[in-house]
């Protein structure tokens, strides 16, 4: 698991960026036809980022980099970004989240990139704050999936976080995860646990479980941490019960058609964790707006 707490790694932020600019741009330097032919280089101006929706933020850190990025192609000086609300708070329709000065032509090329990163990620982070708010007092965290657009798996683990969720793995290098499929190739759950731990004994192995017999197999073979899959709630209980009778220490995990209206019911089994492909995979984004105010200085044509 990934601290709540930990932040963006700047390189990754900054790779990101520069293949977002590439893509909206072209090639770096790339150009903006339409901002570079009606905005003079010397122009210069405010914009505030504003939330148009109720939600919770995140990406904002993103920002800076983006315009840093896009001056430094268009040789212009870098805007000043005040951001005046962190990740990971709650904000209502008409906030707003930063305010951005410099250069208009640089402001306005990078908009669209700077959107659509903060945007995605306040989507996620806004979805995950209601899983989080349905489990608060059950003891239960909401975990997320590998299920994540590729490219952009950083931001949004860090949106998961930023709004009060958990991650679990990383990718498939840092946690080994058994599932059906590699049940069915290695032959049972405990020769698949047997061959991770001979072949990578530094890593933590989950198991998944469809049953209660797979879940006993699996902590009899050691595993401390189950995934609990697609189990209706009076057989997750009994799975739960039957575990905890049996093992101490293991950790668990209900996956697999789960709603928000059933979310408390879930966790009221006492399992430790509830894992929401949908965190990442289908999160609407939240509603922002990069607004320009009315007069330019400085402009010359």
């Amino acid at each position: 698991m990934i601290a709540p707490t930990a932040a963006l790694d700047p390189a990754w932020i900054a790779r990101t960026v520069a293949v977002a600019l590439d893509e909206d741009l072209g090639l770096e330097p790339g150009r903006d036809v339409t901002t570079q032919a009606t905005i003079p280089p010397d122009a210069t101006g405010a914009a505030d980022l504003v939330a148009r929706q109720d939600g919770v933020v995140a990406g904002l850190v993103v920002v800076p980099e983006v315009v840093a990025q896009v001056a430094g192609r268009l040789g212009l000086p870098v805007p000043t970004v005040d951001q005046r609300v962190p990740d990971g708070t709650r904000v209502a329709r008409g906030d707003v989240l930063a305010v951005l000065r410099g250069p208009v032509q640089v402001l306005l090329v990078a908009e669209r990139t700077l959107l659509n990163l903060a945007s995605r990620a306040s989507g996620v982070a806004t979805h995950t704050r209601r899983w989080a708010d349905a489990l608060d007092g059950t003891g239960a965290q909401v975990l997320d999936t590998r299920k994540t657009t590729p490219g952009l798996r950083a931001l949004e683990k860090y949106a998961v976080r930023c709004g009060g969720g958990t991650n679990k793995r990383m990718g498939l290098f840092d946690v080994a995860m058994v599932k059906d499929n590699h049940v069915v190739a290695a032959g049972s759950v405990s020769a698949a646990i047997a061959a991770v731990r001979e072949r990578f004994p530094d890593v933590t192995v989950q198991v998944e479980a469809d049953t209660l017999d797979q879940a006993l197999e699996a902590v009899a073979a050691g595993a401390r941490f189950l995934l609990l899959d697609n189990m209706a709630t009076p057989l997750l209980a009994q799975v739960v019960a039957a575990v905890r009778a049996t093992a101490d220490g293991v950790e668990l995990e209900a996956t697999g058609n789960l709603t928000l209206d059933r979310a408390r019911e879930v966790a009221q089994t006492g399992v430790d964790y509830l894992s929401v492909g949908g965190l990442t995979h289908s999160s609407p984004i939240l509603d922002l707006a990069l607004d320009l105010s009315p007069g330019l200085t400085g402009a010359r044509r």
